[in-house]
């Protein structure tokens, strides 16, 4: 027995990296069949638990070990930035002109108001709070992002089909959209506040903005035209895949938003090809490895030195998110009260819910300034658990406080 202890540790000293990568990629994956199973059984959102294995990955490497080495090395960042691309092309997806047009004024209003309910209560706050400009801005813009997946779970569960539940599925169908373009806004106005030269800095903003918009419409358009050229199952899912590791690492490699461009690629492909659905039907059967990929490793990036330090910020985030959706949605509804009377006004507590593309915008404002990125990502990876908990909870509190005569 201690013969065969011994070869053991001799293996597992000389396993190459490349190996341990594969192994690590297994027990992932494996770990998510688990974490479904947990969650189908005790109601907790699978994200939140995806999570905390990342962050159990965290506790065990710094805590015990005392490292602080990566779980996947150097696939860490194009897995993540992958994912994240995903994500924003299936948000891109949802914006139809037929939807946007449907959805009228009401929606978009509801909408506006409780992004700029959060934008202004998250940054004011924290400025008052005497945070930094980064900080409170990144924070601020991160907090305009909402978790679709789970809010539109939570309402499929409440039963109800009520005018509140139509609106509120239609915000946060545009939601993320809106945090990926003022997170994209704050962090090139950001980067040209921090820079010496202000005019070259003020042209990158610019180009960081404006290349995503010509890079995503570049490849969307022969992208819808193949679309409709291709028979459905293997070419069309090779094509989307394509589709995403070209936007991934031509944005990374020209300096450009890919959630940005990924969106925009998204929104042209679904208004101009009359096959569109079988893109993101692909990306959708492909998504969820990524997905989990990306959740573990964005709780992997927890650096404990960091969260002790986190805690008065983590608590002030979600306060003051929290006020900011509430007083949003609140005076939304008030602006749209002649409009529609049936609304309520805690609409903006179904809309506190907020997982990934938050946590990636976390992480790419780590990447960008990481003198407060580590501040950032343990704020956002605590307080998206305490949101993924109890926000879920909210949302059906909201829909049944809903009339019962309220359809719609």
């Amino acid at each position: 027995m201690e013969a065969l202890w011994v070869y053991v540790s001799e293996q597992s000293q000389s396993m190459s990296t490349s190996a341990w990568t594969l192994l690590m990629l297994g027990v992932l994956l494996s770990l998510s069949i688990v974490v479904d199973t947990i969650s189908r059984r005790t109601a907790l959102p699978r994200i939140s638990l995806l999570v905390l294995v990342g962050v159990a990955f965290a506790l065990i490497q710094q805590g015990l070990l005392g490292g602080n080495a990566e779980p996947l090395n150097g696939l860490r960042e194009p897995l993540i930035n992958l994912a994240l691309v995903m994500v924003a092309f299936l948000l891109g997806g949802e914006l139809t002109l037929s939807r946007l047009k449907s959805t009228g004024p009401l929606i978009f209003a509801l909408s506006a108001a409780v992004v700029i309910g959060s934008l202004a209560m998250v940054f004011t706050g924290l400025w008052l709070l005497d945070y930094s400009f980064a900080v409170a801005l990144s924070l601020a813009a991160i907090s305009v992002a909402t978790d679709p997946a789970a809010v539109s779970e939570a309402i499929q569960e409440s039963g109800k089909k009520s005018l509140a539940a139509r609106v509120t599925l239609g915000i946060v169908a545009i939601d993320d959209a809106w945090g990926i373009i003022v997170f994209g806004l704050s962090m090139a106005l950001l980067s040209w506040l921090g820079a010496t030269s202000g005019g070259a800095s003020l042209v990158h903003a610019l180009w960081e903005l404006g290349g995503a918009l010509l890079l995503g419409t570049a490849l969307g358009f022969p992208a819808a035209w193949l679309t409709g050229q291709l028979k459905p199952g293997r070419p069309t899912q090779a094509e989307a895949l394509a589709l995403m590791l070209l936007i991934a690492g031509l944005s990374s490699y020209l300096n450009v938003s890919a959630l940005l461009a990924a969106m925009v690629a998204g929104f042209v492909i679904v208004n101009v090809s009359s096959h569109h659905t079988r893109s993101f039907s692909e990306i959708e059967q492909i998504e969820w490895p990524f997905l989990v990929f990306f959740f573990v490793l964005a709780g992997a990036s927890l650096n404990l030195a960091y969260l002790s330090t986190a805690l008065g910020l983590v608590a002030a985030y979600i306060v003051l998110r929290s006020i900011g959706r509430y007083l949003g949605g609140y005076l939304g509804v008030l602006a749209m009260r002649r409009r529609e009377p049936r609304l309520n006004t805690d609409i903006g507590l179904a809309l506190l819910p907020q997982a990934g593309v938050a946590m990636g915008m976390a992480l790419l404002a780590a990447e960008r300034f990481p003198q407060q990125g580590q501040l950032i990502v343990a704020t956002v990876v605590t307080s998206t658990i305490i949101f993924e908990l109890f926000g879920p909870l909210l949302v059906k509190r909201v829909m049944a406080d809903t009339g019962k005569n309220d359809t719609y």
